[in-house]
């Protein structure tokens, strides 16, 4: 299931941005701001390794959350419309904001057993 996810937004060797907006249910407009690079970087230049790095964050968050939760679409639901206790605010928004690494700091303990 998690291996799923992680094999259908990959392209060959990249995190293909477009497979993982229709993932996510998002377009690629809004997944570039998410992820906070350039839209046009982002179609254009998939390969880079900003893009690529800040793809495989969310990736990264989803795929946790996914491991949490059993299953890939309640991890998608988590991510986009429910608030991390302690963060007033959800995965996505942190994401935006460039907090990614504290979401999945804050996952990382949920799977030790703490919670949020």
């Amino acid at each position: 299931m998690i291996a799923a996810f992680l094999n259908d937004i990959r392209d060959h060797d990249i995190i293909a941005p477009r497979r993982m907006a229709e993932r996510l249910r998002v377009p690629v407009s809004q997944l570039a701001r998410l992820a906070r690079v350039n839209r046009n970087t982002m179609t254009a230049r998939p390969e880079s390794p900003a893009v690529q790095a800040k793809l495989g964050e969310i990736a990264r968050i989803i795929a946790g959350a996914a491991q949490l939760t059993g299953d890939e679409g309640k991890a998608i639901i988590w991510f986009r419309h429910q608030p991390i206790p302690g963060f007033g605010k959800t995965a996505e928004e942190l994401v935006e904001q460039g907090h990614g690494v504290l979401v999945i700091e804050d996952l990382e303990r949920m799977t030790d057993g703490a919670y949020s």
